[in-house]
């Protein structure tokens, strides 16, 4: 068994640790490059009934009360 495995990681975690530790190793100025690509990008989806709910975000709910 894999070591990653045996700590109660899957292999998505595994490899996102492994790729932070890299881009963390670059040279200061490649680095600031680097690690915007850390930054994750996933949009959660929340259903009810069977249906995908709209989630808001906060600036859009506060542009809305103003208006």
């Amino acid at each position: 068994m894999s070591g990653w495995r045996q700590a109660g990681l899957n292999y998505i975690h595994f490899s996102r640790i492994c790729a932070r530790a890299v881009r963390r190793s670059f040279k200061p100025d490649i680095r600031v490059e680097a690690m915007k690509r850390d930054e994750g990008f996933i949009r959660p989806i929340y259903w009810k009934d069977g249906k995908a709910i709209v989630i808001k975000k906060p600036t859009q709910v506060a542009a809305e009360e103003k208006a």
